[in-house]
């Protein structure tokens, strides 16, 4: 059985038939993930050494046959014009599923800090909602369920294959966050999701390639047998959100394609991805982030494919985040903020997305409105695109308009070092001039500063961005936020862990792997 690390505990949660289970989970499975990681090792060194990713020889039998589809789509999920995400707090919870939209994903991953009671609580939350037991009692003021309408369809999404959880072992090794996340949730709510009509639905993040998504078709199948459900009743929808998974969209689906619930498009993620991957090719220099749009060639190609794809196979092509946020104090710049967020719905439906996410409820209404005139029926899979030649040269079309500035620079910079402090101090999602940012935009920008100072790049003021001007600037934000800080702020400590970071020699896979070991945990865990 697994070994819980003394402290914050969850009798219900973390019961014995649970713990037996997730510990099945990782004895099966932990081997092959192990071997999925050094295959992104593998891959990198390749790209590093100024290999370019290309559709894969071995698997064009696969995108050949035409035959083969994604199951049917299931109860609760034909209809998912507008989803909202958010992470796994009790007020979060409350508030989406009180939301007027389609589907609420509970995330255990990007905005979601993985300190212990974080994940422990998140999985209580999420335990209480489904028997509609929750309520939270905040500074006096109540939040409950509405009852008086039908909630939006939950989807959960677990934290990516590269992540642990270091309060969990198995024969003396930490779990994988990912089968952890997934098996508690699966354990305890498949079955009573299921009598209630509907299943237990994933959202999987970072997935790299097709073999990665085999393994979790693998971790479905001996989950479902290991509960006596039936094969086919988990669902899933995958980010897309890294440039390897795009030339392995099809793939990716025919490996779930029993599970499969479709594809999305994880627009800041999957740009991060472009930096990350050829971070050592100066051909793959980009702009400010902000000039990096939808528009630009590759990130057009990345969307005409998926849609292209997932409508030949029959399933949902999910469009990607508004970030905004109300502004209240400002009614122009809050009504300058909505337009721009009706023009990219109006863009993803056009494209022929079958639905999109939001950040926060405000924005739900935008939102479906615009899938409500353009999209009249639950969705638009049967919009083929047929006509779509996405080659591999259009998905590495990286040529933006626009340059690289001073203000560029410390915008990155602020960003990175904001949410690092937030995220030391438990929070895995905030707001950044009024647009919530989380782990996949300060990924965006702290992977830019550093390819700038890697390749020596010249901003369009004249100055010459190396790793001793990333520091200096760092430096100067921090000292800016440092005067308004709250008592307990974590802005030194951001600080220094960002320094090296951002020189343009260290480069960490994922800064969230790193923080999380600066987060502690409960104790020392204790050994079977």
């Amino acid at each position: 059985m697994a070994s819980i690390t003394p402290g914050l505990t969850d009798p219900e949660i973390l019961s014995i038939a649970a713990l037996n289970f997730i510990s099945a989970l990782h004895r099966n499975f932990e081997a092959s993930r192990v071997q999925l990681l050094t295959e992104r090792r593998d891959r990198q060194r390749s790209f590093d050494s100024g290999e370019l990713p290309n559709f894969r020889d071995d698997t064009k039998g696969i995108r050949d046959d035409k035959s083969w589809k994604c199951a049917p789509l299931a109860v609760g999920l034909r209809d998912r014009r507008v989803e909202i995400t958010g992470p796994t707090d009790r007020k979060m919870v409350i508030n989406a599923l009180n939301s007027e939209v389609s589907t609420y994903m509970a995330d255990f991953e990007d905005s979601n800090c993985p300190t212990w009671e974080n994940m422990l609580h998140g999985q209580r939350n999420l335990f209480d909602a489904i028997r509609g037991n929750i309520e939270l009692n905040l500074n006096g003021k109540v939040y409950r369920l509405q009852t008086e309408r039908a909630q939006p369809t939950l989807l959960v999404r677990p934290r990516g294959w590269h992540m642990i959880e270091r309060n969990v072992t198995v024969d003396g090794m930490p779990i994988s966050a990912s089968l952890f996340d997934f098996g508690l949730f699966f354990f305890h709510n498949a079955s009573y999701l299921m009598k209630n009509g509907r299943g237990p639905y994933f959202y999987l993040p970072k997935l790299e390639s097709s073999e990665e998504a085999r393994l979790w078709n693998d971790v479905f199948l001996f989950a479902q047998d290991y509960c006596s459900i039936p094969r086919g009743t988990i669902r899933a929808t995958v980010l897309i959100e890294t440039i390897v998974a795009a030339f392995q969209m099809e793939e990716i689906l025919y490996e779930l394609r029993e599970h499969s619930a479709g594809l999305n498009c994880g627009r800041w993620d999957y740009l991060f991805s472009v930096v990350k991957k050829f971070r050592e090719n100066p051909k793959f220099i980009l702009p400010d982030r902000q000039l990096v749009t939808m528009h630009s060639p590759f990130m057009d190609a990345y969307v005409k494919h998926l849609i292209k794809v997932c409508h030949e196979r029959g399933t949902h092509a999910m469009g990607g985040m508004a970030a905004q946020i109300p502004i209240k104090d400002n009614e122009e710049a809050n009504r300058n903020a909505m337009e721009r967020v009706y023009n990219d719905k109006l863009r993803e439906v056009k494209a022929g997305h079958d639905g999109t996410w939001v950040a926060h409820p405000a924005l739900a209404k935008i939102a479906k409105d615009v899938f409500d005139r353009y999209m009249p029926t639950e969705n638009q899979i049967a919009l083929s695109r047929d006509y779509v030649s996405v080659s591999a040269q259009d998905l590495l079309d990286v040529v933006c308009d626009g340059q690289v500035s001073n203000e560029g620079v410390r915008s990155n910079l602020e960003v990175a070092l904001r949410y690092t402090e937030s995220w030391l101090r438990g929070q895995g999602c905030l707001a950044i001039h009024h647009l919530m940012e989380d782990a996949a935009t300060a990924e965006v920008s702290r992977s830019q500063v550093w390819q700038w100072a890697r390749h020596g790049v010249t901003t369009k003021e004249g100055v010459v961005i190396n790793g001793t001007y990333n520091v200096k600037i760092l430096e100067s934000v921090c000292a800016e936020l440092v005067k308004d800080a709250r008592p307990d702020h974590k802005f030194c400590e951001a600080l220094s862990y960002l320094r090296e970071i951002v020189t343009g020699k260290y480069f960490p896979d994922f800064i969230t792997s790193g923080l999380y070991d600066l987060l502690g945990s409960e104790s020392n865990p204790t050994k079977l």
